[in-house]
């Protein structure tokens, strides 16, 4: 990525009254390996949506070498790296966030979690031994989706939910329509002094599947949205992952979990490398409010497939209110 002219730079969106960066204490961190995280996790989920996790069981070997990966790909020249894009949906895209307009400083690589799907095209890209990026991809994705899945049994034992695995059975579906993010974000230092505001990485939005699990280097740039609307800074933390309720878990817990609207900061001296997985249903999977959870209440949300909801979100802009489409309206 090159210095831009001023007009060019209009494409871009910016955060006014520039400021030092102010961390958020208040984050919920969550050890799993402790007995009352289930209560925690629900805690968490209903108040912010978004919360921090130690004790993963993820190995370090693992992170870093996916990562060492992952910086040698955005390390490549632009050429290179432009014969896996652009995505469509799944590979190299720069600047361009979806096919609706949407803009960011970031350059990223999108994946299929199925290993069959990394294919020649990707292959030409990873040097003498493409086998070494597919072996860390495999290795940090299985593990990663495991803690999804326990986390996710962990919140069905918080919400009293009898059957254990309601949620996770649909990651662990051989058609789950999971998919893994790697994002870099470059510094942009002239570009902030030019500007005096700060550039926006990857503009504001909720994830649409089910849960999400990030991972980053140690370098600022995450912020999430609280209830009242103000945006937080989260610290960045090398060794934990932190996690985001999804709009289709909103959904099925009756809107008592929060999908979390995030976005992220460029940082205008240091890099900012994000591995994320993106845990989603089977396609033809329905989501709505699952029984146990509406007993006494009115449902919030119309029944629909993750396809349905899953190709409206992706005809819409990053930052519209997906879910307002499939709420029930109220009786008058």
């Amino acid at each position: 990525m090159v210095l831009m002219s001023k007009p060019a730079l209009e494409q871009f969106s910016f955060i006014r009254n520039r400021k030092p960066t102010t961390f958020f204490s208040g984050i919920p961190l969550i050890d799993l390996s402790k007995p009352d995280s289930k209560h925690l996790l629900v805690e968490a989920c209903e108040e912010f949506g978004f919360f921090k996790v130690i004790n993963h069981g993820v190995p370090m070997e693992f992170i870093s070498k996916l990562e060492s990966e992952a910086v040698n790909f955005f390390s490549l020249p632009l050429s290179e790296k432009e014969k896996v894009g652009p995505p469509s949906p799944f590979g190299y895209g720069n600047k361009s966030i979806g096919q609706n307009g949407d803009v960011g400083w970031v350059e990223y690589l999108l994946l299929n979690t199925n290993q069959e799907s990394i294919s020649q095209r990707f292959s030409s890209v990873f040097g003498d031994n493409p086998e070494k990026f597919r072996c860390a991809l495999n290795d940090y994705v299985s593990a990663v989706k495991k803690m999804a899945c326990e986390i996710l049994e962990m919140m069905a034992d918080g919400l009293k939910l009898q059957q254990r695995n309601v949620f996770s059975k649909l990651l662990m579906d051989e058609q789950s329509d999971s998919v893994f993010r790697l994002n870099h974000y470059p510094p942009c230092p002239e570009i902030e002094a030019l500007t005096d505001q700060n550039m926006i990485g990857f503009g504001e939005h909720t994830d649409p599947q089910i849960i999400s699990l990030l991972r980053s280097n140690n370098t600022s740039g995450l912020q999430i949205s609280l209830s009242d609307g103000s945006w937080i800074s989260v610290p960045p933390d090398q060794n934990s992952f932190f996690v985001n309720v999804g709009d289709s878990l909103q959904v099925m817990t009756n809107g008592r979990f929060k999908s979390v609207r995030h976005r992220v900061l460029t940082n205008s001296m240091k890099a900012r490398v994000s591995m994320i997985y993106f845990g989603g249903p089977p396609l033809c999977e329905k989501i709505a409010p699952l029984p146990s959870l509406i007993k006494g209440k009115e449902s919030l949300y119309k029944e629909f497939t993750w396809f349905e909801y899953k190709r409206s979100a992706y005809s819409s802009r990053l930052a519209d209110n997906r879910l307002v489409l499939f709420e029930r309206i109220a009786a008058s």
